[in-house]
């Protein structure tokens, strides 16, 4: 064939072409991406129309920041990184608060955003949603990735996926301009771009010196303690926290996301004796939890300023960022569990290093322990029992009325995914309604953030297919309650139960204006569902909820319990209002200069 006809056979022919929109869908497939979360609107519309046609479930939202919650809730059931997909500016920032939510609460996750031209941005000549979405997403992100060519597309999603899911996992930001998905290319070299992420997740095992370490102190303790924390959870290695609890016999506190790695009723639970635990613990076991706020930062008088901490983490640098670690464990969960539990076989944990001899004062002072709790946990177990009797026949209903309903109904349905947030809502859930199966429990996380309820929610129902009970504070629920829509739309089991007592914290602060009171909310959270074609209920009693939830459950749809709460019940930020700063009433008089109101106002 000569040159002239190899030239007029091309032109007969032309090369097949793709566009970054296709190569973007192509390597999320490559890589096993069944479910984008996003809202759509320039410039991604058509990557969400092309997802779909491609067989990527699109789960389209009214809120990026909803779409966001309910990807990083994806990466935590998972453990693949959840994607959510984004439009430009306002959009792009909507979605960057669950961005960094996932980032703090470790959960892997990818935001993928639409943006504007780079050559009008860069030189701030006023483009459509023009903003540096790069430079804004860093400080949040555990990365944050621009592509710039379309042959570059595979290598960016392949870089987030892995970035994401990796060593500590987190959330990633992948910025791709207009220009760049709407970029041509040739269809081989397109295809000849993309790659299939091997392994993103490695394992990583802490050297035998660090374990023998760990085991060392585990062995010379009277008083130890495992505190699991959701990292726990996340982990997916179930089998081998709970052998190694229950081969050395040492008692357990679960943080709340990872309830249900051992059931709540477990005989090791100290859950019910948590002051006690840890004030008393001499040695403790962190493993996926750390010593933040929640856990008073290691501090006395939380804690015994003799404690000693074992840490179970990913990431060495999380290490002695409180207190000192005296057996640092360097490595995923799951890997080191299994390498605990095989030093700690029977009779191992109290024979290393001379202990044999200690044996006897140990298995004492340990059986003295576990006793000490048990007794506390009965005590406190009968107090509760106290309250929610009492609260079952209060009215107007009470928090603990509505929430010993849920927890009766729950308990007859293991199989239910359970999402709480709110401040008395989350505050008094987490300690009443108890969980037997693990990753059955979402909330609010390391930041406490409110507005995470219906994107954990739909979440839970599209990567699961399990009925999903969503406990709400009526102002939590606002932050995101527009998504019940989204649940109808796609007819998801998700079943959101208010506890509405009017007002965030409480409903009955009176007003020093002709305005509501700033804490003052108003809502028929009924009726809005059943704008969209669910179904509502409105309960007034601990009865009424149960026989809606029962009835919810069976039918298996979408549908909302308004519960009716005092308005007067309930405490400010729940069990952290300390944390909110005092300083003068409202309706106080001016105080002159210089008094102690004053100071005590300028936080002296």
């Amino acid at each position: 064939m000569t040159m002239s006809e190899v030239s007029a056979k091309g032109a007969e022919e032309p090369a097949e072409l793709t566009d970054g929109i296709h190569l973007v869908v192509d390597a999320l497939k490559l890589n096993d991406v069944e479910t984008i979360y996003g809202v759509v609107g320039i410039p991604i519309t058509d990557m969400a129309r092309l997802a779909q046609a491609s067989g990527i479930r699109f789960v389209g939202f009214r809120h990026e920041s909803d779409a966001g919650h309910a990807a990083a809730a994806a990466g935590f059931l998972t453990k693949k990184p959840g994607i959510c997909l984004t439009v430009s500016a306002p959009g792009f920032l909507n979605g960057l608060v669950a961005l960094a939510n996932a980032t703090t609460n470790c959960f892997p996750m990818v935001q993928i955003s639409g943006s504007s031209e780079r050559h009008i941005v860069d030189l701030q000549r006023g483009d459509y949603e023009e903003m540096d979405q790069l430079a804004a997403a860093r400080p949040f992100a555990k990365a944050a990735y621009r592509v710039s060519r379309a042959e570059d597309i595979g290598r960016g999603i392949a870089r987030a996926i892995r970035t994401a899911a990796s060593g500590r996992p987190g959330g990633v930001y992948l910025d791709i301009p207009a220009a760049v998905l709407g970029e041509v290319m040739d269809s081989a070299a397109g295809a000849a771009s993309l790659w299939k992420v091997v392994d993103a997740a490695p394992r990583q095992l802490p050297g035998p010196a660090a374990v023998d370490r760990a085991i060392d102190l585990l062995a010379g303790a009277k008083r130890p303690l495992v505190v699991l924390g959701k990292g726990a959870a996340y982990a997916q290695a179930d089998e081998w926290i709970r052998e190694f609890i229950e081969t050395t016999g040492i008692p357990y506190l679960p943080m709340s996301m990872a309830k249900g790695v051992l059931p709540d009723d477990h005989p090791q639970s100290a859950a019910t004796a948590r002051s006690l635990a840890l004030k008393r613990a001499d040695v403790v076991l962190l493993v996926g939890a750390r010593l933040n706020w929640l856990l008073s930062h290691g501090d006395a008088p939380t804690w015994s300023p003799d404690a000693k901490f074992i840490q179970v983490d990913v990431a060495a640098q999380e290490m002695d960022s409180n207190q000192p670690i005296a057996a640092p464990l360097v490595g995923d969960v799951g890997s080191v569990m299994e390498l605990l539990l095989e030093r700690s076989k029977p009779g191992m944990i109290t024979a290393r290093n001379g202990l044999t001899a200690d044996a006897d004062e140990l298995v004492t002072a340990r059986n003295e322990w576990r006793e000490e709790l048990k007794a506390r946990s009965g005590k406190n177990v009968a107090k509760m029992a106290g309250r929610l009797e009492a609260a079952a026949t209060a009215h107007p209903m009470k928090f603990l009325g509505a929430l010993g309903a849920i927890r009766d109904v729950v308990a007859e349905h293991p199989e239910v995914r359970l999402v709480n947030e709110g401040a008395n809502t989350l505050d008094l859930g987490r300690n009443t309604i108890g969980m037997s199966v693990p990753r059955h429990r979402l909330d609010s996380g390391t930041w406490g953030v409110m507005g995470i309820g219906m994107g954990y929610a739909i979440a839970a129902a599209v990567e699961t297919g399990d009925p999903v009970v969503a406990v709400e504070g009526d102002s939590a629920f606002g932050f995101s309650g527009m998504e019940v829509e989204t649940i109808c739309r796609y007819k998801l089991p998700v079943i959101t139960v208010v506890l509405n007592n009017s007002g965030v914290y409480r409903g009955d602060d009176a007003s020093t204006t002709s305005d509501p009171a700033p804490t003052y909310l108003s809502a028929r959270h009924d009726r809005l569902i059943e704008a969209f074609g669910g179904t509502g209920y409105r309960a007034t009693t601990p009865a009424e909820v149960a026989d809606a939830l029962r009835a919810a459950l069976a039918a298996g749809t979408p549908a909302l319990i308004d519960c009716v709460i005092d308005p007067s019940d309930g405490t400010e930020s729940g069990n952290i209002g300390h944390l909110n700063p005092k300083g003068l009433s409202a309706t106080s008089a001016p105080t002159p200069a210089g008094t102690a109101a004053t100071s005590r106002k300028k936080g002296n």
